[in-house]
């Protein structure tokens, strides 16, 4: 192991519209909880396009990147702020594969899946992927930096 796996990192998750049309809310929060992950920060909030179009703007020039931004305006979003070793990689296996048809049992996506007729988009949560994905996601939803504990 490295020098920096034992050391609390920071990162951005956001439960997307359909986890909270679903109620979903609770149990995500609870699972990451019981992780011993700590949250710093939440708001809820409906997401503007420009913000989405930021967050999102490495899949600009995939096909089904208007089709995303569309769902994610569909609904209110929660963005956190949460804190503890390995999160980053931690959470990401914790939420299962973006695909929620290939997520594993046992995974956020995996256990909440609802059969073929569930769009790819409409995968509950998302995770920041790297420390500078972490960073620069919770700069842009979190500006004035006022989750620090």
């Amino acid at each position: 192991m490295n020098e920096t796996s034992h050391q609390k990192e920071k990162t951005f998750i956001m439960i997307k519209p359909d986890g909270i049309k679903r109620k979903l809310v609770g149990e995500i929060i609870q699972r990451l909880e019981k992780k011993g992950f700590q949250m710093l920060a939440l708001k809820m909030l409906q997401a503007n396009r420009k913000i989405l179009v930021e967050h999102y703007t490495e899949l600009k020039a995939k096909f089904f990147f208007e089709e995303l931004i569309d769902f994610m305006l569909s609904g209110p979003v929660i963005a956190m702020i949460w804190q503890g070793e390995n999160i980053i990689n931690t959470a990401r296996q914790m939420l299962g594969a973006t695909n929620p048809a290939e997520a594993a049992p046992g995974t956020i996506r995996g256990d909440f899946y609802l059969g073929p007729q569930q769009k790819i988009n409409e995968n509950i949560c998302h995770a920041s992927d790297s420390l500078e994905s972490a960073k620069k996601e919770t700069a842009l939803w979190f500006p004035k930096k006022n989750y620090t504990w």
